[in-house]
């Protein structure tokens, strides 16, 4: 929070990756300071965290999720576990959509490894399936984690124009292939899109670097 405060002095903008597990106060600490958040959202069940991470439940972290969005830019991602949370997506969905419908959601193949080396492969065909249904009701869906994913690029929720394309690098990872936007809103149908900031050609802000 320190380096947040001193940065927010200078006008730079600071963001976070946070799972949310936090007192009230310290939330409201980090949202006084920082601009957007990336949230891990693991589970809307206590269970799977008493389990999985070993803390109390899941309600401070679905309090911390509603509190953030009401102020500052919020992105949500989800690890899919085969067997263990993939039978959540339409619930989660769900509940990002009663928050705000145009929360961007990432979600992502949690592969077999560490702890969770016994677990399945997560079943490619099934989550895009089932994103494909909670795309119906939560537009901005990435799906990244794999070879050949056409959830890396954001789509005007109107037309389904591709507005930035981009292509899965296999990891988590994706490359931008080309920006459309005309000040915020889709080049097709003139819809607004909601994107936080804006576009910066790295070529042109870092020569010499």
């Amino acid at each position: 929070l320190r380096v947040a405060k001193a940065a927010k002095a200078e006008g730079i903008p600071v963001g976070c990756l946070t799972n949310a597990y936090m007192t009230e106060e310290a939330t409201e600490s980090m949202v006084e300071d920082m601009e957007f958040f990336n949230i891990s959202l693991k589970s809307l069940k206590s269970p799977f965290y008493r389990k999985y991470a070993e803390i109390d439940g899941v309600e401070p972290i679905l309090r911390n999720i509603k509190t953030i969005a009401k102020n500052r830019h919020v992105e949500i991602t989800t690890p899919i576990v085969e067997n263990v949370n993939d039978d959540e997506i339409m619930e989660i969905a769900a509940f990002i959509r009663d928050i705000n419908p145009e929360i961007p959601w990432h979600v992502f193949r949690l592969l077999p490894e560490y702890k969770m080396e016994n677990i399945e492969n997560p079943d490619i065909e099934k989550i895009n399936r089932l994103l494909k249904e909670a795309g119906e009701i939560l537009p901005n869906i990435y799906f990244a984690n794999f070879i050949g994913s056409e959830w890396v690029s954001t789509r005007c929720p109107d037309c389904g124009y591709n507005v930035i394309e981009r292509i899965t690098l296999g990891s988590c990872g994706a490359k931008l292939i080309k920006y459309e936007l005309e000040n915020g809103n889709c080049p097709n149908c003139g819809k607004r899109i909601s994107i936080y900031g804006g576009y910066v050609d790295r070529t042109t802000v870092e020569v010499g670097a």
